[in-house]
């Protein structure tokens, strides 16, 4: 299936999703949700290219040491669709402050593939667990909600997956599914119910993850309401992925539970309060309240 026919199936499928749900409500409100859907559909323009691989070793300058073995699985936000570079990727982002902060290189897998549901996850767990992995991040659950998919079916693909990686000792930080609702194209009511199927589903995954010992970061918490306030800057030019500012800032708010899960301070924290808790560098990226 083409790029551009996957965006279509998956508004089509978020349409699907809200409209078994508001059955009882009759048929103009159905009415209403699909001419939101054709609207949404002339809006968003179809994928182009595939992300640029990110895969490789980081941080060389930090010498020939035995590298933190880094792993990033999900989905179109893992993969960093819509960036033009290597370097604006999420994983190449997440190597390179991981390398700055442990001042040791990174080496980092990344079998994340756009499109990808939660059902793909333990497939792309056994590439990287083949390939030794000390840390994963996973970028996770959009998809999921946009192709209709069991919601405990796909929360235990999910768990299977971290239950799999910290079994061979890995650390796993999972971002939950994102806010929906944020995308603009798709119009109230139908965005309403997809922030709503959202919140659901990554209230679900928090409960899983951290059931199966690993971490989660609430994306739709942290992020949602800068994407909200500020699309033209949070988005790229589809409107529905982000930006390269909005994977940087997604980056961001993940890296302090990254951080947390290695262990790692930066040299001035440690020099400055000489504590294990000091809070980690953050990427040279605008804050939450700068991108309100």
């Amino acid at each position: 299936m083409s790029e551009g026919a996957v965006r279509q199936h998956r508004l089509s499928t978020i349409a699907a999703y809200v409209g078994g749900a508001l059955t009882a409500a009759g048929t103009v409100a159905v009415g209403v949700l699909g001419g939101q859907l054709i609207l949404a559909r002339l809006t968003i323009p179809g994928a182009e290219a595939p992300p640029p691989r990110c895969g490789g070793r980081y941080g060389g300058e930090y010498g020939d040491g035995p590298p933190i073995r880094l792993a990033v699985l999900g989905d179109s936000t893992a993969a960093g669709y819509g960036v033009h570079t290597r370097a604006e990727t999420p994983g190449a982002l997440l190597a390179n402050s991981i390398a700055a902060a442990a001042q040791r290189p990174v080496r980092l897998t990344c079998p994340a593939l756009v499109g990808s549901p939660s059902a793909w996850l333990p497939a792309q767990a056994e590439t990287v667990l083949a390939a030794g992995v000390d840390l994963a991040v996973i970028f996770i659950g959009a998809n999921d909600v946009t192709t209709r998919a069991n919601e405990t079916r796909a929360v235990g693909y999910l768990a299977e997956a971290v239950e799999s990686l910290r079994n061979a000792g890995a650390e796993v930080v999972v971002a939950t599914c994102p806010d929906l609702g944020t995308i603009r194209p798709i119009q109230p009511p139908l965005r309403w119910l997809a922030r709503r199927w959202s919140r659901q589903l990554a209230l679900a995954q928090r409960v899983a993850v951290e059931q199966a010992g690993g971490r989660t970061v609430s994306l739709g918490d942290l992020l949602g309401p800068a994407f909200d306030a500020d699309p033209d800057t949070m988005f790229g030019a589809d409107r529905y992925h982000p930006s390269v500012v909005g994977y940087r800032a997604a980056v961001d708010v993940v890296l302090p539970t990254v951080f947390a899960a290695l262990r790692l301070t930066t040299p001035d924290d440690a020099s400055t309060t000489g504590s294990a808790a000091a809070q980690p560098a953050r990427l040279p990226v605008p804050s939450l309240s700068e991108a309100c």
